[in-house]
């Protein structure tokens, strides 16, 4: 009888050895499950990189999507995203299934208009809520909503529209993030093409909540702490935010596309005033001081001339990669590269950065950490402003950077980017070349030809071989409003560059003049100083 019963103790616990360890190999996808420690990822390893002592992997996990403009890590350990034209899926990066959650209609896609970013509440399991932000048309008018889903058996339903503000052409952001006390942190842009220095805008003004990082509660409500009674804003000064994460020591942070100058990491705080339109970059110049004095104007920690067009940032602090802990990592779209910013001790200063994956991908939209310490980046090279050898066949997509471990398997075209980490420097054709690249490629691109019904093209255009007093105030004050460029309407803000020397304003014009203007006439520095100063000739 002993025996028996000790072989029916053994035969249970065989039993629920069993089920433990069938359940823990099991995927699951309802809220609040997780995967188990045999559900390892073994994409092909494409390309790799040696740091100190890690060697980083990178590989695909999904690809043929339309600008995954917001990824983030789900409670099912699947990767949530949206894509720009209106859809909300989710891919399980260690078999690649693809799943539809949401597609909405009316979304308004339009240069960087559309389905734009998204979160998930961090007790998914207790409320099941998706937070996105999208554009779409009311007649003729352009709006921006934020607005609550329900998630239930793979499905996003019953929409609760949290806030509407006025959007435009572009400046609309925007990243939306949760607070460590639940509340929803909203990063929105000025929704001002037109707007500068010169023009003023929405950004400092209190009772428009463009331009600002807002604070509600999940119902869309006004918390009663928030600085302004019954208002939103939590902080002003705002351009183009397109990056907004919480560190583990509660700093909350933004990454934002500055004018001509200045693109920005800033660490925000309560009822700050960063400074948009009146201030770029930090308080350095005479008018900036002046604002600065009269509205205490907190500096950006790190600032960007020329421009890089910073898009979305997380917060790194896992032990896979161990280099990289206490860092906000950036995806850049102008300079399709991968950083890495390393932060101090306390978070209010950023004391290095790493640059990785400079054009090996194009234009890099977003960013996410998995719980484990691996990275996912999205790519963003069919939206409206691809760069050069962009889209290719299989883009956009989703990949993964990630310690490279022993039994790692490597693709048939793997590459080693280590050893061309380093690239020698092309060789320009003269300095005005050099000023070209920095602060005209992004939109008039290399051949001068822009982007079509957004950008002029610069090429025989009337503005580069007529006048060259015209074409000289056109680069020191910028434009605003419509223009018209062979025979074609143009109605898009371009920035003042009148912080640039006369010289370098003299090569690049005369650089333009003679690539673009059938070999026009130069200008010379003396040229330019007297249109700087108003003199008559």
């Amino acid at each position: 009888m002993l025996y028996l019963k000790n072989r029916q103790i053994i035969q249970f616990l065989s039993f629920f050895i069993f089920l433990l360890i069938f359940s823990c190999s099991t995927i699951t996808t309802g809220p609040g499950s997780v995967y188990s420690k045999l559900s390892v990822i073994k994409t092909p390893i494409e390309q790799q990189f040696m740091l100190d002592s890690t060697k980083v992997g990178v590989s695909t996990i999904i690809d043929n999507l339309n600008v995954p403009w917001e990824i983030t890590w789900g409670p099912d350990n699947w990767i949530w995203y949206t894509e720009q034209s209106g859809s909300v899926s989710k891919v399980n990066p260690v078999t690649g299934e693809k799943k539809l959650l949401l597609a909405i209609p009316e979304v308004y896609r339009y240069r960087t208009l559309g389905l734009l970013c998204m979160a998930l509440h961090p007790n998914f399991k207790k409320q099941p809520f998706v937070f996105l932000n999208y554009t779409y048309k009311h007649n003729t008018k352009l709006m921006s909503r934020w607005v609550r889903y329900t998630y239930s058996n793979d499905i996003l339903t019953t929409p609760l529209v949290l806030l509407e503000v006025p959007a435009d052409v572009g400046h609309n952001g925007s990243r939306i993030a949760f607070a460590p006390d639940g509340k929803l942190m909203l990063a929105t842009g000025d929704a001002d093409v037109n707007n500068n220095e010169q023009n003023g805008g929405n950004a400092q003004k209190d009772n428009i909540v463009s331009g600002k990082i807002l604070r509600i509660n999940i119902d869309g409500s006004v918390p009663q702490d928030n600085p302004m009674p019954g208002s939103p804003v939590w902080a002003k000064g705002f351009r183009v935010p397109q990056g907004l994460v919480y560190a583990a020591n509660g700093n909350l942070y933004t990454a934002e596309h500055g004018d001509a100058t200045d693109d920005e990491i800033n660490l925000i705080t309560k009822n700050g005033n960063y400074g948009y339109p009146n201030v770029a970059g930090k308080c350095n110049l005479p008018h900036e001081k002046t604002f600065c004095d009269q509205h205490a104007v907190i500096d950006p920690l790190f600032a960007w001339t020329p421009t890089i067009a910073p898009a979305g940032i997380d917060y790194y602090n896992a032990t896979a990669i161990p280099e990289w802990q206490n860092s906000i990592l950036l995806t850049t779209l102008k300079e399709t590269d991968f950083r890495v910013l390393k932060l101090n001790k306390a978070g209010n200063a950023i004391v290095s950065e790493q640059i990785y994956l400079d054009k090996a991908f194009g234009r890099l939209r977003d960013v996410c950490v998995a719980p484990k310490g691996d990275i996912y980046i999205s790519t963003s090279n069919r939206d409206w402003n691809p760069a050069k050898g962009f889209p290719q066949e299989n883009d956009d997509r989703i990949i993964r950077l990630f310690k490279i471990k022993e039994n790692d398997t490597y693709a048939s075209n793997f590459k080693d980017i280590a050893s061309t980490e380093t690239k020698p420097s092309e060789i320009l054709p003269n300095a005005g070349a050099v000023v070209y690249n920095k602060y005209c490629v992004s939109c008039h691109k290399e051949d001068g030809n822009g982007v079509a019904g957004t950008f002029p093209p610069l090429t025989e255009a009337e503005q580069v071989t007529g006048d060259k007093k015209k074409l000289i105030a056109i680069l020191l004050q910028g434009l605003a409003g419509p223009i018209m460029v062979k025979g074609k309407e143009y109605n898009q803000q371009m920035p003042a560059f009148h912080f640039l020397s006369d010289p370098e304003i003299a090569d690049v014009l005369t650089y333009v003049r003679a690539e673009f203007g059938k070999g026009a006439s130069p200008i010379s520095k003396e040229e330019v100083e007297k249109a700087r100063l108003g003199k008559a000739e």
